[in-house]
């Protein structure tokens, strides 16, 4: 069994990603503070930070037992979670046309965004137990399945924003199997038949709109394409050094809608210019950094493939986000991870870095 005593802890510890990651934290409680300033900013911060302790506190169990043990358990909470999940259409009430939410206590719920951890975990502890003995076809059909049954039950919801943002899991999992290039490209044709599918037959109205009008924002300004169009005038009008806190006119005004979630970027770049927007970019380089960093130093597989799952879901995820900011991307209502105002995305997000300090903590245990 391995253990880890108490005096290795704090010595060890990864500084530059907990400084990165309290920043980050930090920035956006700053942002969700801004966009209800005079209103519900209020409200808005107490929650933040009742799920920001929540987070730590998740980010500390993961952290504290041996990811070794979580492995070991990591079927029985994966087949939980799709239990949960399966079951999220029928027990949540449809907000913005998803039943992708549970009300629990007065608390609202994403069962999809916890079990990307579970479904992490899962991946991971599969692909240690069999990449060592040569995967087989067969085999990267089941690891496939560990990542899209998932991804099929949100869909169902139907959220497809959250959906995708598995994807980029699946991709590092694969590419850490050493799959062969035959493989690749039949999954890679499959992939492309389940786009067609998907885009002929799943997609709905709006969400056909939203492609459209990603393609051409002008073609509906008042009502697909506004977000679109706040989101890179906040931007554009930051500047350099940005208007000032509390002093962006499209947060403020609140002409930029969804602003203390899926825009919360926007509102960064508004209020803090080029120069705020590019520290935070910075910061989350510097966490991805580190979660690679934490891959190569990782004792065994298990740590690594956790880490560099960790690392694309988190990359990707910012990347998704931010480009929809700046409207590289169709809308799709991915939150930005630790910024965005949301307490299922604040604690998984910290509860996966929870494993990641974890791996890292126990790289000297013989």
């Amino acid at each position: 069994m391995y253990s880890l005593s108490r005096a290795k802890v704090l010595p060890h510890l990864d500084w530059w990603l907990v400084g990165a990651l309290l920043a980050v934290v930090l920035s956006g409680l700053m942002m969700v503070y801004s966009t209800g300033y005079g209103s519900t900013g209020d409200d808005l911060f107490r929650r933040q930070c009742v799920w920001l302790l929540v987070g730590l506190g998740m980010a500390l169990l993961l952290a504290s037992v041996d990811y070794h043990t979580w492995s070991e358990f990591a079927p029985v909470i994966y087949l939980v979670s799709l239990a949960v999940l399966a079951l999220t259409p029928f027990l949540a009430r449809e907000i913005s046309g998803a039943r992708s939410w549970l009300e629990i206590g007065g608390l609202r719920i994403q069962p999809s965004e916890a079990v990307k951890l579970t479904t992490l975990l899962m991946a991971a502890t599969y692909l240690a137990r069999h990449r060592g003995q040569g995967l087989r076809l067969t085999q990267h059909a089941v690891l496939m399945m560990i990542v899209l049954a998932p991804v099929g039950l949100i869909v169902v919801q139907p959220d497809l924003g959250t959906a995708v943002t598995y994807l980029p899991l699946l991709a590092v999992m694969v590419w850490l199997s050493g799959i062969r290039l035959r493989t690749l490209l039949i999954l890679v044709l499959l992939g492309v038949a389940v786009l067609l599918l998907v885009g002929n037959n799943l997609l709905l109205e709006h969400q056909r709109e939203r492609l459209l009008t990603f393609l051409d924002p002008s073609r509906d300004p008042q009502g697909s394409g506004y977000q679109a169009m706040q989101s890179r005038i906040a931007v554009g009008s930051g500047g350099l050094w940005g208007k000032g806190l509390f002093s962006g006119t499209q947060s403020q005004l609140k002409f930029l809608p969804e602003q203390h979630t899926d825009f919360v970027f926007a509102v960064l770049a508004e209020e803090r210019g080029f120069a705020g927007a590019f520290v935070v970019l910075a910061l989350y380089f510097m966490i991805i950094s580190r979660l690679i960093h934490a891959a190569r130093k990782a004792r065994d597989s298990l740590g690594t493939y956790l880490c560099m799952g960790a690392a694309g879901m988190l990359g990707a995820q910012v990347c998704a986000n931010i480009g929809v900011v700046i409207g590289l991307l169709p809308t799709a209502g991915i939150p930005l991870p630790l910024m965005s105002y949301g307490g299922s995305s604040l604690v998984s997000t910290l509860g996966t870095l929870g494993l990641v300090v974890n791996v890292h903590w126990r790289r000297f245990v013989n």
